[in-house]
Parts: C-alpha cells; structure tokens; sequence
C-alpha cells in the first residue's frame, strides 16, 4: 500500500496552527488516519468499509463523549 499524498484535516482542529486533530485520507479501497502533530510517524489504515463502524465506536466511546471532538465532516 502507498503512502497517501492528499490529507484532508477536520475543520474542529483547535485553535493555533490547527494541529491537535487527526488527517484522513482516501485511498480507494483504504481511509488512512494520521496524528497531525507527527505527520512522519505511523500511519493508521483501515478498509474503507470498517472506516464509518470505526467512528460510530469512537463516538460511542465515554472518553471523546466528554470531549467536544467531532469527526464528521470526515465520514464519507
């Protein structure tokens, strides 16, 4: 699998630079994620069809409940 060249950041980064979020990117048959504030580090990949069930458990989660995160305007 190839390295992304196109990353999409959520509009919901924070403030400053913008760089407490998570980038997407598309490729094809894969949605790669990466921490924003280490670009160069790993990347995380999942089948395009396990993406949406990945956010709706992130969602879910008590942890980011209590947090004003909001992933979807990544969702496809």
């Amino acid at each position: 699998m190839s390295t992304p060249t196109s990353w999409k950041k959520s509009s919901h980064s924070g403030g400053g630079e913008g760089n407490d979020c998570v980038e997407v990117a598309d490729q094809d048959s894969h949605i790669a994620l990466r921490d924003s504030k280490a670009p160069a580090r790993a990347i995380l990949t999942f089948p395009a069809t396990a993406f949406a069930p990945f956010i709706d458990a992130v969602k879910r989660s008590s942890r980011w409940r209590k947090s004003p995160l909001s992933l979807g305007d990544t969702e496809k």
